[in-house]
């Protein structure tokens, strides 16, 4: 057959043939509860040969072997095409490799390609890989219905009006769209009642073609030995002018012929006028070489899947590979440059019986559109079992007894007879190819990322691959794809990216397990080895932070709080359960965690979760600063609630919460994921309720944390704090809308020491580094922060102190708004009450500061940490009226308050007379922090 269909050549090999999966094989738990699994053991199985290697044998072959060969040879010379198969080769390989080892690595269920990447990439990877390549496999389907019927047309339709050529007694069938679409519907049609019938018909149509096309392939062997020298006449074309060579010669083995085909001679191709180079020639003969994925897209009809894929796949690379060189090397070895070059059917004129060669092709074609449809079928009902898109996908789950879906294959056929009505599909053939090449790259990347993340459970029993061998496939598959057409290889991965997107925001939980999860443990732990805290340096300082939750449903003011006064540092919810595990069948705290991290999501905040068990609340904080966090992360503040009369309030009281955690099947066997469930937390103390622990045992809580060298913060009246109202964009102050953000009121002086004159000391610059870390973070930064300085008359001490923090303000690049506060009647108060005592001239003064700071020093050094000396002699009086001088000096306002806290005393005697001065100090402020730092946090060093 001298006059082959020459558009027929091109697009059938700008399309690759690999197609998917199947019914699953080992029903997932969702599937048992469809009463699917009964039924799908019935289904007939598939083994290596049928299963695997045929499937796989045509997806690969598919006309490429009877129609590029020879273009291949023509246009890169034998050289250049045995190097061009050795890449492309290495490069499926790679693929392979991979796709044996996930496929040994457990039980493989329907979906092939698919079920591979969503299972260890997870829902998003998966779901937009499986949907590009179920739309991949729809029109490749439909590329080769189209090719059939234009190579049908060209050997039996009638010529159109005009054709240099008169039609014959075999040229009867009508020509045109509607009639192209008429014979595409039937070709289409007849796959479509194969693969409707089951995948036990599908194995037993593709071993017939297989017997065809073997037999095919043993004819042109055996022609090449046999046919003597013959002049072949080449194509009409209107691509050469009239006076090009009209025929060419097959000589038999000759060494001259060799050695006129050794080296490359790239020219003009005949079918599509295009010159051609090493690079178009290369990506049209990768198109060969692909297909590798149809025998693992049969995963769910096969017997066993993890025996049969590694052994059929690489036994079906080994057979094209050999064959496609033989052939090339008695291509070159037989025919003229010419005859290769301007007839890509050069196989059918030189065979004994030329009408074999095209029934290869018609067979190998029916065989490849056969292979997409079954495989988007597959592909499809995965998707639909899994649930990605909800109900959209809901009628594909449908089956037959024998656990065919039946819904799938129907759902395919319909888009592909869609896809026929476009009639030409030259544009889509090459984004087909890529689409393909992209689920190779992402299957490499699977198994790249399980070996990467060194998970236990990763152990596979094929073995032949490393990581090298997984990234050298992922680049070889995004070179290709860009080879052959770099806009179709950006459509595609931003087509991929949006389905990610989409089914990351609106598809459900999975409970598959997340590569992600495990990368980030490995980075993760690697990571917290190199954090060394011997190089921790005071300028990269920042919050880490515990905060102790007795009850959640009462201080989710302060949780989110805290969580903007973390700065991107380390957050910790802390919680101490009373109990002792003696006794108890199991660890009470483990069922609770569902409930913590539920509330973290339904909050907002970046938080981890610690709960512990303790005979006592002090014990168990204890525990907690013992144990949290990992090296360098270690919480280095602990914030706690104050320690009031206020009656708790309910903040969750009626709430839902709903978790957005993975694997929660777990832990509630009978809750889908992401199912809405109330809190799981106890109800809030009653006003006559006791609490858990008593005064003395709070501030000895205090006192431990300061021992174990953590700043305290002690936050009080944030059950009346509402982020949303305080962050508005403006807020009503005296009835009026006010533009400004809110302000921080900030007061750095020891307060309950009348004496103190120092602003530059740990605790303060502590306090105002807090301070600004909450300035800076995104959700304050129109916060305006508020510096009060407590002054005397005529202390010029405090004087120089105050140019000293103004100095320091500057230094530290903190911009505040310092308001200055006379506090001389409020002092005077305390010393009218020392029996009449005057505080003595300002030398004095000095000495005694310069005293108690070097008692505390010492007793600080030593471990022991103290009231200051005079507390126990401040009066009621006088902490009101400081409590007074507050309060006057807060208009407007603030959203918070942040005042020096004092350590508590090394008496414990003296605990209850500290706490209750600490409450007088801070009653009714609103919402306001007491803070204590142990650590230096500031410097002002480059």
């Amino acid at each position: 057959m001298s006059e082959k269909a020459p558009l027929l050549h091109y697009r059938l090999t700008t399309s690759t043939g690999p197609e998917p999966k199947d019914v699953p094989k080992h029903s997932s738990a969702k599937a048992g509860r469809d009463g699917r699994r009964t039924k799908e053991k019935t289904a007939p199985k598939l083994g290596v040969v049928f299963g695997v290697v045929i499937p796989t044998l045509l997806s690969m072959f598919s006309v490429v072997v009877f129609l590029r060969i020879g273009f291949v040879v023509g246009q890169a010379g034998l050289y250049q095409s045995i190097a061009m198969f050795l890449v492309a080769y290495f490069i499926i390989t790679m693929t392979v490799l991979s796709v044996c080892a996930i496929s040994t690595n457990g039980a493989l269920d329907a979906g092939g390609a698919y079920y591979m990447i969503s299972r260890a990439l997870g829902p998003e990877f998966g779901g937009s890989i499986g949907i590009m390549f179920f739309f991949a496999n729809v029109c490749g389907s439909a590329l080769y219905i189209l090719g059939l019927v234009e190579a049908i047309l060209s050997a039996f339709g009638i010529p159109e009006e005009g054709a240099a050529h008169v039609a014959g007694l075999h040229q009867v069938l009508p020509t045109g769209y509607w009639w192209s679409l008429l014979y595409g519907t039937v070709l289409l049609f007849l796959c479509f009642i194969v693969c409707l019938v089951g995948a036990h018909i599908y194995a037993k149509a593709t071993f017939i073609i297989f017997i065809i096309v073997t037999t095919v392939l043993a004819s042109i062997f055996i022609s090449f030995f046999i046919v003597l020298p013959i002049v072949v006449i080449l194509p009409d074309t209107s691509v050469f002018n009239s006076t090009s060579l009209s025929t060419a010669n097959y000589t038999g083995f000759r060494l001259h012929t060799l050695e006129d085909n050794l080296l490359p001679s790239y020219t003009v191709d005949y079918t599509t006028g295009a010159m051609m180079s090493f690079a178009t020639v290369f990506a049209v003969m990768f198109n060969g070489c692909t297909g590798i994925m149809a025998g693992s897209n049969m995963s769910g009809d096969l017997k066993n899947p993890s025996y049969s894929i590694p052994r059929g796949t690489l036994a079906a690379v080994l057979i094209t590979f050999i064959t496609y060189n033989m052939l090339s090397l008695m291509a070159a070895w037989s025919c003229d440059r010419c005859l290769l070059q301007r007839d890509y059917s050069f196989l059918g004129d030189i065979n004994i019986w030329p009408p074999l060669v095209t029934v290869g092709i018609y067979s190998s074609t029916m065989s490849a559109a056969m292979s997409n449809l079954i495989g988007a079928s597959r592909i499809l009902y995965a998707l639909s079992k899994d649930n990605l898109f909800g109900g959209v996908l809901a009628l594909a789950r449908k089956t037959s007894r024998s656990g065919n879906p039946w819904a799938s294959v129907l759902v395919s056929w319909l888009l592909v007879q869609v896809v026929l009505f476009a009639g030409k599909l030259n544009t889509i053939a090459g984004i087909v190819t890529i689409f393909f090449l992209l689920v190779y790259a992402a299957v490499n990347l699977a198994c790249l990322a399980l070996e990467w993340a060194s998970a236990p459970n990763f152990r596979p029993s094929f073995r032949c691959f490393t990581w090298h061998t997984c990234t050298l496939g992922i680049l070889g598959c995004l070179i290709m794809m860009f080879l052959i057409s770099a806009i179709y290889a950006f459509a595609s991965i931003a087509f991929m990216l949006l389905l990610l997107m989409l089914i990351h925001y609106l598809g459900p939980i999975s409970n598959w397990g997340y590569i992600s999860q495990a990368l980030i443990f490995h980075q993760v732990r690697k990571y917290l080895l190199m954090l060394d805290v011997r190089k921790d340096h005071v300028k990269f300082w920042r919050p880490q932070v515990l905060l102790m939750v007795a009850n959640p449903r009462s201080c989710t003011g302060l949780m989110t709080f805290i969580n903007d006064l973390k700065k991107s540092g380390l957050y910790v919810l802390g919680h101490v359960k009373l109990g002792l595990l003696d006794g108890l069948p199991s660890d009470p705290l483990q069922s609770r965690y569902d409930s913590w991290l539920s509330l973290v999501d339904h909050l907002n905040i970046k938080a981890f979760v610690n709960l512990t068990l303790a005979d006592s609340v002090r014990h168990g904080v204890q525990n907690l600063l013992f144990i949290t966090g990992f090296g360098g992360m270690r919480p280095n503040t602990i914030v706690l609630g104050f320690y009031d009369d206020c009656t708790p309030q309910d903040h969750l009281q009626g709430k839902i919460l709903v978790s957005t955690g993975h694997g929660l099947d777990a832990v509630c066997p009978t809750k889908e994921p992401g199912e809405q469930r109330p809190p799981f937390f106890s109800i809030v103390r009653g006003a006559e309720e006791l609490k858990d622990l008593q005064k003395e045992e709070y501030v000895s809580v205090i006192a431990d944390a300061v021992k174990m060298g953590k700043n305290v913060t002690l936050a009080r009246y944030f059950n009346q704090f509402n982020r949303e109202e305080v962050l508005g964009s403006g807020r009503k102050i005296g009835g009026y809308q006010s533009m400004t953000g809110p302000f921080v009121d900030v007061w750095p002086l020891n307060l309950l020491r009348p004496d103190s004159c120092g602003y530059v000391d740990i605790c303060s610059l502590f306090l105002l580094q807090l301070a600004c870390v909450l300035q800076e973070t995104r959700a304050w930064k129109q916060a305006r922060l508020r510096l009060f300085l407590c002054v005397e008359a005529g202390c010029s001490l405090q004087e120089e102190e105050e140019t000293k923090l103004r100095v320091m303000l500057k230094e530290l690049r903190i911009s505040a708004q310092v308001q200055m506060v006379a506090w001389d009647q409020v002092v005077a108060l305390h010393w009218q009450r020392q029996g009449g005592k005057e505080r003595g001239n300002l030398v004095e003064s000095a000495q005694n500061e310069e005293r108690m700071e070097r008692e505390e020093k010492t007793e600080k050094e030593n471990g022991i940490q103290t009231f200051p000396n005079n507390a126990a002699q401040l009066t009621d009086e006088y902490i009101c009226a400081v409590n007074s001088l507050i309060h006057r000096h807060g208009a407007p306002k603030p959203a918070v308050r942040f005042l020096y806290l004092p350590r508590p005393p090394a008496d414990t005697n003296r605990y209850s007379a500290y706490l209750h001065q600490v409450d007088l100090l801070s009653r009714d402020l609103g919402p306001t922090l007491l803070i204590h730092g142990v650590t230096p946090v500031v410097t002002t060093d480059l």
